[in-house]
C-alpha cells in the first residue's frame, strides 16, 4: 500500500472541505485504475455512519468506485446500510449516493435486485418541495442506467 494513498485517505476527514474533496477526487481516480484504496473498505463503510454529511458522501462514492475490487464481498455485507442513503437526511448526500449506484450495480451484479428494489421504494417525500423533483429525477436516471446493464 502506498504511503500516498494512506496520506490522501486521511485528508478525506480534513476540516477543509476543499482539501478533502481533492483527496476524494484523487482516490476516485486511483480506484478506477488499481485496488490500492480497497484495504480501506472497512473505514469507508464506517464513514457511512458519520454525523458529517460530507464524510458520508465521500464514503458512499469511494465504496462504489471500489466495488470492482471487492473480492471479499465487503459491500454485500453493508448493502442495506449503504442503500439507506438513497434517502439520506441530506438531499445532496442522497443525490450523490443515487448517482454512483449504477457503478455499484455494474460491478456487483448479485446486488442489482437489492439496489433496484431500494430505488423503486425510495420515499422522496422526506425532502423539501424544491429537492423532491431533483432526487426523483436522479432515481429515474439511475434506474434506467441499471436496467440497461
Amino acid at each position: 500500500m502506498s504511503v500516498h494513498v494512506a496520506e490522501t485517505f486521511e485528508l478525506l476527514f480534513d476540516k477543509n472541505n476543499t482539501a478533502a474533496y481533492k483527496a476524494l477526487q484523487e482516490l476516485q481516480k486511483e480506484s478506477e485504475k488499481t485496488n490500492s484504496v480497497y484495504p480501506y473498505m472497512d473505514r469507508l463503510s464506517d464513514m457511512l455512519d458519520s454525523d458529517n454529511s460530507y464524510i458520508r458522501t465521500r464514503g458512499l462514492v469511494l465504496l462504489a468506485y471500489n466495488a470492482k475490487w471487492d473480492k471479499d464481498y465487503k459491500i454485500d455485507e453493508i448493502i442495506d446500510k449503504y442503500l439507506k442513503h438513497i434517502t439520506d437526511v441530506k438531499p445532496i448526500t442522497a443525490r450523490q449516493c443515487i448517482k454512483v449506484l449504477p457503478i455499484l450495480a455494474k460491478h456487483k451484479p448479485e446486488l442489482r435486485e437489492d439496489i433496484l428494489f431500494a430505488l423503486h421504494n425510495a420515499d422522496t417525500s422526506v425532502y423539501d418541495d424544491s429537492m423532491q423533483p431533483l432526487v426523483y429525477k436522479d432515481i429515474q436516471k439511475a434506474l434506467k442506467e441499471i436496467e440497461k446493464l
